[in-house]
């Protein structure tokens, strides 16, 4: 670094040795008294002192506008977590899990799959969505990204009789950037529809999409939504899709797209209108921003009553899980545990529809899985 430091450049004094030096006495220096000491400040003027007032009135103000909504919403989802669960508010055995990419691509074995099997036995999972993408930005599908799925899909068949394997198929839409999939483009969404054709070929059971960032109100989703099912239907396919968390409060997807560019929430009709349109539906219920686990629990029974009003008895609900662990704004792991996820989704099925038949839990992601993660989930919700 030596040979990189830059070189002092400041000028040099070139002021004449006898020159009188000046003075750096401030020119608003504090008056002295005759020992030369600084006397004490006068009182401020009556105008000052009104300002000063004012601006703390209005400081207190802005704070109390912006922190007692957050603090009022916050302690709602407290009081919601409160209670007890009714009785019979357990799995219907229409349970799910994401499974990660390894289980079509090469890396899981025959073994993997006995032990998976074995594992699923204990639970009421029944629903694999595996991920088979992701998709090119202009829709399509490489078959490249999927060598091994005909043999999972066989394999599942074979060792778990009544599992379904759907296609989990992904992509970053060009929503908040410039790059990614642009679902108003009718070419893609044509081929977003060709490519579940390619994998229901291969002998998937459905297909599952995974779009985000998804803004609230997407006529073209809904329009793939349409086409998609349509061949889903013709095949005896199941369609089911990751769905956005709902507004906490109405309209808020609106507010805090503004304020974070992010809608991050659709609203509760736009929910019923996806909900509407295909078999599945499995609400991301993680990275909920919420610091407690009571909290997080309490945002999750919300959640569950919001979307279980506006979906349809013949679509099959689910509610996500987190089964993986990360610690950063959005998602705290001492927060968003397993035992709060199912605690909080009991509490809501059972103020809401305790006794909806196509309702479930959802696991994310195999892969991330804990041993706790699964007790949690065993204990709390299949019992």
């Amino acid at each position: 670094m030596a040979a990189t430091e830059p070189r002092n450049t400041e000028p040099r004094n070139t002021e004449p040795k006898d020159a009188e030096p000046k003075s750096t006495e401030p020119k608003d220096a504090e008056p002295k008294d005759a020992d030369g000491e600084a006397g004490p400040p006068g009182p401020p003027a009556p105008e000052k002192k009104k300002r000063l007032r004012r601006t703390r009135r209005i400081t207190l103000a802005v704070l109390l506008v912006l922190l007692l909504p957050l603090l009022t919403a916050e302690t709602a989802l407290r009081i919601n977590y409160m209670g007890d669960p009714a009785d019979g508010t357990h799995t219907r055995n229409r349970d799910a899990i994401w499974l990660g990419h390894a289980w079509v691509d090469g890396r899981k074995k025959d073994a993997d799959l006995t032990a998976l099997a074995r594992d699923l036995k204990t639970t009421g999972i029944r629903d694999l969505y595996v991920h088979t993408g992701p998709m090119e930005h202009d829709g399509t599908l490489p078959k490249s990204l999927y060598p091994r799925a005909r043999w999972l899909v066989d394999a599942v068949h074979r060792e778990m009789p009544g599992v379904r394997v759907q296609a989990f198929l992904g992509d970053v839409l060009a929503t908040e950037s410039p790059d990614g999939m642009r679902l108003e483009k009718p070419a893609t969404r044509a081929a977003v529809v060709d490519s579940a054709r390619q994998v229901l070929d291969v002998g998937y059971d459905g297909v599952h999409l995974d779009l985000e960032p998804l803004h609230s109100g997407d006529g073209d989703y809904l329009s793939l939504l349409d086409d998609v099912r349509a061949v889903t239907r013709a095949r005896d396919a199941q369609l089911s899709v990751a769905a956005h968390q709902i507004d906490p409060l109405p309209g808020f997807h609106s507010f805090w797209g503004t304020v974070a560019g992010h809608p991050k929430w659709w609203s509760q009709e736009f929910f019923g209108q996806v909900a509407r349109r295909v078999d599945q539906i499995a609400v991301m219920s993680y990275d909920t921003m919420q610091p407690l686990e009571s909290l997080y629990g309490g945002y999750v029974a919300q959640q569950t009553s919001l979307a279980l009003e506006v979906t349809p008895p013949t679509t099959h609900l689910l509610m996500g899980l987190p089964f993986y662990h990360e610690n950063r704004f959005g998602h705290w792991n001492h927060a968003e545990t397993v035992a709060a996820a199912v605690r909080g989704v009991r509490l809501g099925l059972s103020r809401t529809d305790a006794d909806r038949e196509r309702f479930g839990v959802a696991a994310y992601i195999d892969f991330a899985a804990t041993e706790q993660d699964w007790a949690s989930y065993r204990d709390g919700w299949v019992r």
